[in-house]
């Protein structure tokens, strides 16, 4: 009996939703399912008080490549958003990423010579502490890249935070390099585009699935031979590990939760990042999400605000997996999935938990361009 769907793709993010939209131009017929009760996977917005709430974490969408800037564009117009996080350490602000303006806060250096001449004569006394060795855990790698201030004040305890264990427990190779900008310069990308959907993105993800079937609410696993034998092929953006039934063993993820507090004020933190870099903090920052879509007086004639206390968190059975933990362990164990997925020659794999790697949007999209050149 002939298959009636060429693709069945399981996951409505942005990869599943890129592939649905050029499979469509082929004209190939599409079914979309998703697990949870929205389309758009992790870019979901849900509108609060007039605010598009980017309720898995934000995303700023940022790329050199023209190509998908223009693609994206031309499913919806992009804002002129720019990422310019501040870090708060103990009620003092510094501008992120380390820059100049950083430097003038913590030293009141004023000229670049000036502050590499500090950064310098501090990576050295780390440099030296470690005896001709090579750093063995994250705090000496940190303190050898950017010295003792900006690890202690910027970096310790946020990043304690972040993976729930103490830097000089965590491996040297999760920081490979620190971006450090001897120019006053807070814009964190250094891509020629960057933005975010006007109208947030779900207008993206409606744009892209527009005049594609698509069902929520629908979980692959729970009736997965019927959904095997409607498709010629299928697209896969779930969890690697568990298409195989975790026959290997599980994969481990990074989690983060969100606790959601709506203000009667216009204007609560007057950015839409801000990182609390001391461990005495629980949540490792807060998003203030009007500013990603709201410019000048556009923000005070929205008279209420929404913000998200965003905390790191060990990942459990049951709960939203975000990041790979890319370590020795799980890099080998998901090469084994590789190696059978490699072999399928009607499942196409595709995005970060099938991937088990941590991806961008614009990579996710160019990933999805090479399937169909």
């Amino acid at each position: 009996m002939p298959k009636p769907i060429d693709y069945l793709i399981v996951g409505s993010g942005l990869y599943g939703s890129t592939f649905a939209y050029k499979a469509h131009q082929e004209g190939k017929r599409c079914l979309v399912i998703d697990k949870r009760p929205h389309l758009g996977g992790n870019v979901y917005c849900e509108n609060i008080e007039g605010i598009n709430v980017h309720k898995y974490g934000a995303h700023i969408f940022h790329t050199n490549n023209k190509e998908v800037w223009d693609f994206v564009n031309s499913i919806v117009e992009f804002n002129r958003y720019t990422n310019c996080p501040v870090a708060n350490y103990k009620g003092k602000l510094y501008n992120l990423p380390f820059n100049m303006n950083t430097f003038y806060q913590m030293w009141k250096v004023t000229t670049p010579l000036e502050a590499r001449a500090k950064i310098e004569k501090q990576r050295a006394e780390a440099i030296a502490k470690l005896n001709g060795k090579e750093p063995s855990n994250l705090e000496e790698q940190a303190l050898s890249i950017v010295g003792k201030d900006i690890y202690k004040t910027l970096i310790k305890g946020y990043t304690e935070k972040q993976w729930g264990r103490k830097c000089t427990e965590l491996p040297s190779f999760i920081i490979k390099r620190l971006p450090i900008r001897f120019v006053y310069d807070n814009n964190y990308f250094n891509d020629k585009y960057q933005g975010i959907p006007i109208g947030g993105y779900n207008k993206l993800i409606e744009g892209l699935l527009n005049g594609i079937e698509t069902k929520t609410g629908v979980d692959f696993f729970d009736n997965r031979t019927y959904w095997e034998n409607i498709a010629k092929k299928i697209l896969f953006t779930g969890k690697i590990d568990e298409f195989y039934d975790y026959r290997f063993g599980k994969l481990e993820y990074r989690t983060v939760r969100f606790e959601k507090e709506i203000h009667n004020t216009p204007n609560y933190q007057g950015n839409a990042v801000i990182n609390y870099t001391e461990k005495e903090v629980p949540y490792t920052r807060i998003i203030e999400h009007k500013h990603f879509e709201l410019f000048g007086n556009d923000i005070y004639n929205c008279p209420r605000t929404v913000i998200s206390k965003e905390y790191s968190t060990e990942w459990e059975e049951g709960m939203e997996p975000y990041y790979p933990i890319n370590d020795q362990r799980n890099n080998q164990l998901y090469q084994k999935y590789k190696e059978l997925a490699d072999k399928e020659s009607s499942v196409i794999f595709g995005g970060r938990l099938a991937k088990y790697k941590y991806y961008d949007m614009a990579p996710i999209i160019e990933q999805v361009f090479k399937l169909f050149t």
